[in-house]
């Protein structure tokens, strides 16, 4: 096992630990940046952005492959696959282990980001239940899919998946209102393709001839109805990416990373960006915004501490 010591660790290449990336090479720190699968994280699965500034549309992938693009143009040192399996956050350096390497840095930004929650039933047919379009839609092309949740995700899913060539979509979202912007309600709904069910409750979902049987609850009467699709796919939010960190960094009951507006955490010098962190905003901008900040804190940090 190799060890290096650096001024700057960065644990996730999302686009939180990429712009802080970005900016910490900028000011000067020796850093590394750890990725546990390919830089991009959840992003990478977006099929369409179509809120991010400078472009109308783009694919989460293309929007990630150019920010990743940008970080190694300032020779930043990239290390994918590369799952951390334990940190000493306690000591003066800090220090992170992977399967390969141990690696010390004097500060540390953690940018783990989230993974989606999954569907809160039993199920027997986990093979065709989902959590990305981009990977597993085309297979689904002219036969029918539910997609649980009525965010923005879900409705931009949806109209991806009717994009491929889904023949129906009913989407499902147990609050009596839907959280999607209104433009992209009104552009699903006018697809004729699209059914949006609000105030009902997914409980349970089995095999049945070849197709999934959902069984879902009306909130408001309690009565239970059928749908029948071919298969699901389910956008209910994430959880944070912080087990490892669980009795070593203060979490919020979510298990956000209690941070504080200059991306502090509970232990001086260890820093939290985009949406691993307790809050209440997770976009990729305000991730940006998180990672600009911290990478600034993590550069005055060191420059204090030399």
């Amino acid at each position: 096992m190799s060890d290096s010591e650096r001024g700057l660790i960065i644990v996730g290449g999302g686009i939180a630990g990429m712009t802080a990336a970005i900016y910490a090479a900028r000011a000067g720190l020796d850093l590394l940046l750890l990725e546990k699968a390919a830089c991009g994280g959840v992003a990478n699965s977006s099929c369409t952005v179509e809120n991010f500034p400078s472009y109308q549309a783009i694919s989460g992938m293309e929007l990630m492959q150019k920010i990743k693009s940008h970080v190694r143009s300032f020779g930043v040192a990239i290390e994918e696959l590369a799952e951390v399996e334990d940190v000493d956050l306690e000591s003066r350096l800090k220090t992170i282990a992977t399967a390969d390497a141990r690696h010390a840095a004097k500060t540390l930004i953690i940018a783990t980001g989230s993974a989606p929650n999954r569907l809160p039933i039993a199920s027997g047919c986990d093979e065709r239940v989902h959590y990305c379009a981009l990977c597993d839609g085309p297979a689904y092309k002219g036969k029918d899919v539910a997609v649980v949740g009525g965010g923005n995700t879900g409705f931009d899913e949806s109209l991806y998946l009717v994009g491929l060539g889904v023949r129906s979509v009913v989407l499902l979202e147990c609050l009596e209102t839907c959280g999607a912007a209104q433009a992209v309600q009104t552009r699903a709904r006018s697809t004729g393709r699209i059914a949006v069910r609000t105030g009902c409750r997914v409980c349970a979902a089995v095999r049945e001839n070849g197709r999934v049987r959902m069984t879902v609850e009306d909130v408001r009467t309690g009565s239970s109805g059928t749908v029948i699709v071919d298969g699901v796919f389910v956008y209910i939010g994430h959880r944070p990416n912080t087990a490892m960190l669980e009795g070593k960094l203060d979490l919020d009951p979510s298990g956000g990373i209690a941070a504080d507006a200059f991306m502090h955490t509970s232990r001086p010098g260890v820093f939290a960006a985009g949406d691993v962190i307790a809050k209440r905003y997770r976009q990729l901008t305000t991730a940006m915004a998180d990672g600009t900040i911290a990478a600034l804190e993590a550069a005055r940090y060191v420059r204090e501490c030399a």
